[in-house]
């Protein structure tokens, strides 16, 4: 029998840290907020690791159970690919959380980890009703009664023998988790941007940027012909390493800047651009959602896919990793013109309506 969703109770197992940046946990808050809207109980079990966002979490109304913060590296395993990440080994977190699971018995485990396969997955099997996995990567097993790949570019033969017979593989931004604010601006993004000009830049490339890509972007920009009138938007997250730095370019740059930190207005934000440059991770699907021309770096090698996808489909346009950079000015003016900016427009806005979210919870309600 399907529990009832004014009595679900569900557990996010999801991480945020330096190396994993803070997309995993952005889209579990997605989701929680969409189930918890519609009656569910929702729990997030995270890592004390370096960057991470459990304050924000439970300011978002959560309670996050905390696994210890790891004390040594040196004997990590090297599978699943992203192992590290984890800060222990997965059988270390494996019995952590179990010791939470155990005493919620959640009907529903949401998993979004790269480091977590199915030998954590069936380590934990005992103390959860259903899995939902939420995966971008198609390289590991699981034993997942639904699995979340939101990228384009993939197909669910990707994950044929990965999965139960059983599984729902749900693959397509179609499925994107976005927030429903996105949905709600999406009627007047995709009027106002008819004319393709460019007013405003917004520049967002992850909540941590480790290697600082916004300054490389800024110190690019600076030699490009930007129109005289046009003002820049940068988003950073608060754990930014080089937030200092991207704060004195901008005090630099020939037009107005504006350096806006732990922002909670992304949609508002990208309905006052006329033009992005972010990575291409899960921010993507806003963008496309909103219809927002962008011009995508690739920051980690899981983005490539979405990055070649999205720019064969003309809904993006990929400058390629921030060592290409250097290529920016002298491209700027073919990739800016408003024709060209407009049609990007119309392409991204067929990729995703944003109402994935809507689409997840409906199913997850009825299996």
């Amino acid at each position: 029998m399907t529990a009832a969703v004014d009595s679900m109770r569900v557990v996010f197992r999801v991480d945020a840290s330096i190396d994993i940046g803070t997309g995993h946990v952005m889209r579990c808050l997605t989701l929680a907020d969409a189930l918890s809207s519609n009656g569910a109980e929702c729990h997030f079990i995270s890592r004390d690791l370096h960057g991470n966002l459990i304050e924000q979490t439970r300011f978002r109304g959560y309670t996050v159970h905390v696994l210890p913060a790891p004390d040594d590296r040196t004997n990590l395993a090297q599978e699943p690919p992203h192992a590290s990440w984890l800060g222990v080994d997965w059988l270390t977190d494996a019995d952590e959380s179990s010791s939470v699971l155990r005493d919620l018995n959640p009907e529903w485990l949401v998993l979004d980890h790269y480091a977590l396969d199915s030998c954590w997955e069936k380590a934990t099997r005992q103390h959860w009703k259903r899995l939902f996995v939420i995966d971008d990567l198609a390289d590991r097993t699981h034993i997942a009664d639904v699995l979340l790949d939101q990228n384009l570019g993939r197909q669910v033969s990707d994950y044929k023998s990965l999965l139960p017979e059983h599984a729902h593989c749900l693959v397509g931004p179609q499925y994107a988790l976005l927030r429903p604010e996105f949905a709600e601006l999406r009627p007047y993004n995709l009027m106002r941007r008819e004319d393709g000009e460019l007013r405003h830049l917004l520049i967002s490339l992850g909540g941590v940027d480790k290697d600082n890509a916004t300054g490389a972007v800024l110190r690019a920009l600076q030699d490009c012909p930007l129109p005289e009138d046009c003002t820049i938007t940068v988003v950073m997250g608060g754990h930014s390493p080089h937030l200092d730095d991207v704060q004195a370019i901008a005090s630099t740059m020939a037009w107005p800047t504006e350096v806006a930190i732990n922002i909670n207005d992304m949609a508002k934000r990208m309905t006052e651009a006329d033009l992005a440059i972010g990575a291409a991770g899960s921010s993507s699907w806003e963008r496309c959602c909103l219809g927002l021309p962008t011009l995508i770096l690739i920051l980690a090698e899981n983005q490539k896919q979405i990055a070649y996808a999205m720019d064969a489909s003309g809904a993006a346009l990929t400058l390629g990793d921030p060592t290409q950079l250097d290529k920016l000015p002298v491209r700027w003016e073919s990739l800016t013109q408003s024709h060209v900016l407009a049609q990007v427009s119309k392409t991204a806005r067929s990729v995703t309506a944003g109402d994935g979210s809507e689409i997840v919870y409906e199913l997850m309600r009825k299996i």
